[in-house]
């Protein structure tokens, strides 16, 4: 299990308590994706993500042949992807790319250095809850910045340096950055899945799986890790 600080773990257990009008949500309905293969379990999803990635590295791209006129209409009312990820907001990371997905298929959420916050963490939740995703993923990436600069710790402006709390035990001695990278991947995957009582009971009920990855921004391969 992750060490979360006291003050961190203070702040899920608050924003848990917000949070608890999620449980009364509608539960998320039958998938009804038309013509697109849809994953009914976390493995599955997995696959289809791993078989994306595999496009994506050597195209054709299913994603770009798609429809989108008729998946806007299909999906104008109601959304049904089969994976959440979260993602740095690298613009090299672009996730319905890099696994090949088109419109409705991935729901995604980014921010610097793909880390597990109260706002990432309830957008997980809902895409769990009322979405009902069967995999979540987190993506960290080769040459992040966001690792960097939690690294060097050097004086930022604005609000950069909020950021840095959430990635410091990832790159605690560590001076490889893509090992912290993976590192803080793995660590913020283990977050989602033992510090939110909302996605833990999903885990629980074996209804969500949740995993990490690291992505190659170089060579587009991304590598799933063990959490």
């Amino acid at each position: 299990m992750t060490n979360l600080s006291p003050n961190r773990r203070d702040a899920l257990k608050l924003m848990a308590a917000g949070l608890t009008g999620l449980a009364t949500l509608p539960a998320a309905a039958d998938p009804n994706p038309g013509p697109l293969p849809y994953p009914t379990t976390g493995e599955e999803a997995l696959e289809f993500l791993k078989k994306g990635n595999e496009r994506y590295l050597h195209p054709p791209l299913k994603s770009c042949s798609a429809d989108f006129s008729d998946l806007r209409k299909q999906y104008e009312k109601v959304q049904h992807p089969f994976a959440a990820i979260l993602s740095c907001a690298d613009s090299r990371v672009p996730a319905e790319l890099v696994f090949d997905q088109t419109l409705g298929q991935l729901f995604v959420v980014r921010v610097a250095g793909n880390i597990a916050t109260p706002d990432t963490i309830a957008s997980l939740e809902y895409a769990g809850i009322a979405v009902g995703v069967k995999l979540l993923l987190v993506i960290g990436h080769t040459n992040c910045g966001a690792i960097k600069a939690t690294s060097t710790n050097d004086s930022v402006p604005g609000q950069i340096s909020t950021l840095f709390q959430y990635m410091s035990p990832a790159v605690k001695g560590v001076s490889d950055l893509t090992e912290a990278s993976r590192k803080n991947a793995i660590l913020q995957a283990i977050t989602l899945r033992d510090a939110s009582p909302v996605i833990a009971k999903l885990v629980a009920e074996h209804k969500l799986l949740v995993k990490a990855a690291l992505y190659d921004v170089l060579t587009g391969e991304v590598t799933i890790l063990d959490i």
